[in-house]
């Protein structure tokens, strides 16, 4: 069973990164894997949270930054050099098929650490903010899902691995989003 898997996730892979492969992709897919792209959106939350909550605003920042801390410790430091899945753009046996556009880099490759850290920041967020503006949630979701899709674009990781990636994240996201409604709570009404 986990050698189909692993084939399923070989052809699904090469469609992504071969079959689909095209010049408006290429040209935003490496800006939207990279995490200095997303700081304008940290800044502004950063902003946003503090100015229409005060403390509770900021304290929801920090466990913005704690699920990203959380999903990143747990997939980059935990379970990567357990597994030791090769990336796809350091598979010699994909150097003549892949379509690589940014450095691969020497780390491992399963889970993608980028679908975990997006996702426990988004479900985070969802979990947190959805019930004050119903497109916070479908936003929040589309934005880790164009991470994770990103990642397997551009040549560095599998779906597999920005799947478990994924569901670790929305795992995490859930976590502390319900901890953080359960102790915090922003109230309804917006205070300094």
């Amino acid at each position: 069973m986990f050698e189909s898997i692993l084939k399923l996730d070989n052809l699904v892979w090469y469609y992504m990164n071969v079959v689909w492969q095209n010049g408006f992709c290429d040209a935003i897919m490496p800006y939207v894997r990279n995490q200095y792209f997303w700081a304008p959106l940290y800044l502004f939350l950063l902003i946003f949270m503090t100015a229409n909550w005060g403390w509770r605003g900021l304290i929801w920042c920090a466990m913005f930054f704690i699920s990203f801390s959380f999903s990143d410790f747990i997939s980059a430091h935990l379970m990567k050099p357990y597994f030791h899945r090769i990336r796809p753009c350091n598979d010699p046996y994909l150097y003549h098929v892949i379509h690589n556009i940014v450095p691969c880099g020497s780390g491992y490759s399963f889970p993608s650490s980028h679908a975990a850290n997006h996702f426990s920041m988004g479900i985070f967020t969802a979990v947190t903010l959805g019930k004050y503006a119903k497109w916070i949630t479908p936003v929040a979701v589309m934005w880790a899902l164009l991470v994770s899709f990103a990642q397997v674009y551009v040549g560095v990781h599998y779906p597999l691995d920005v799947t478990i990636g994924a569901m670790l994240g929305i795992l995490i996201g859930t976590l502390t989003g319900s901890f953080f409604n359960y102790k915090i709570k922003l109230g309804s009404t917006k205070t300094a």
